[in-house]
């Protein structure tokens, strides 16, 4: 099931992994049909997908169209590496398959490259939709704020939701790709070290596609599974990048804040578990990385009137996170 021409060649490589989402890949693939933008090739990379026989029935339509790659699980970046390396355009365009664009989405990214041709990589806000919750726009929980520089990716001024994102390919092949150790946050590794190497970032404010969030239902594991990744990451920069003095103060106290994000997510599981002495433990070395008097009310809480450290965390939760930037 696979289409492949390469005369002439596409402007823009359109990367679509897909894992488990037969039933949203359509409405994704029609969202880039509709495109007012034209120049594209469609790329869809089954990753070891267990949902393949309903996967390929929904492609069938759609098999003239697009470039279908099947693969064993190598996760989201190594479908994405897949594709980038099969890419013929000089630019990728990048859409999760549980995802959408609005019509003038690709058009409108590319009008920006052709406004500043300085420019290597553009995104720019998103609706993000979920099953149990209202419509939000991307960049009123992740801002951004200022020049999408290292420096600002590193502190999460600016924030990339993946699915908006069009950039040279010349730019990720300098930097190396995606990791594919990486169980998470490939993305975000990845646009850290784009701009690292050069790469020249902007961003549009109109919301240009939309984002399924799924169930809220594991917030909490979530965001301890996203800070311990975010936090790694950090690390890892620190280590292998040939980062000047000024960036790896800034890298280093920012993988000890983003550490101290995760210890407080653990320690809340640890308290809802019903272990409030590792809770403790957990909070106490969070609040010697990144001192917070949040944590530090939960500390003193679980110490001398643990009976209410329940009361305590139920109040925090509705609020935003003690660790958050």
């Amino acid at each position: 099931m696979n289409n492949h021409s390469t005369e002439p060649r596409p402007r823009v490589s359109i990367i679509i992994p897909s894992y488990n989402t037969a039933g949203l890949i359509a409405a994704c693939l029609d969202s880039v049909f509709e495109q007012t933008y034209r120049d594209f090739e469609v790329i869809v990379v089954n990753d070891g997908s267990p949902d393949t026989v309903q996967l390929e029935q929904v492609l069938r339509p759609y098999q003239p169209r697009i470039v279908y790659i099947v693969q064993e699980n190598k996760r989201a970046a190594g479908a994405r590496n897949t594709a980038i390396q099969r890419a013929h355009g000089e630019f990728l365009a990048f859409l999760d398959s549980d995802d959408s664009w609005l019509p003038n989405h690709l058009a409108s990214q590319m009008e920006l490259f052709a406004e500043r041709s300085e420019l290597d990589f553009v995104y720019s806000d998103a609706a993000v939709v979920s099953d149990d919750a209202p419509t939000v726009s991307f960049t009123k929980k992740c801002p951004s704020d200022g020049e999408p520089t290292f420096e600002a990716l590193v502190v999460e001024r600016c924030q990339i939701p993946i699915s908006t994102v069009v950039v040279r390919k010349a730019a990720l092949i300098k930097a190396g790709l995606f990791d594919e150790t990486l169980a998470r946050c490939d993305d975000y590794d990845m646009w850290l070290r784009a701009a690292f190497f050069g790469a020249r970032m902007a961003y549009r404010r109109s919301s240009q596609a939309r984002l399924y969030a799924g169930r809220p239902d594991s917030l909490g594991l979530s965001r301890s599974k996203m800070a311990e990744a975010y936090w790694k990451i950090l690390e890892n920069a620190a280590r292998v990048l040939p980062l000047n003095a000024e960036q790896r103060e800034l890298v280093t106290h920012r993988a000890a804040e983003i550490r101290a994000r995760y210890l407080v997510e653990e320690g809340k599981a640890q308290l809802r578990e019903g272990r409030p002495e590792k809770a403790r433990e957990m909070f106490s070395e969070a609040n010697r990385s990144a001192p917070n008097l949040k944590v530090s009310m939960m500390i003193y809480t679980l110490q001398w009137a643990p009976r209410s450290a329940g009361n305590l965390l139920a109040a925090w939760d509705r609020y935003r996170d003690p660790h958050r930037a």
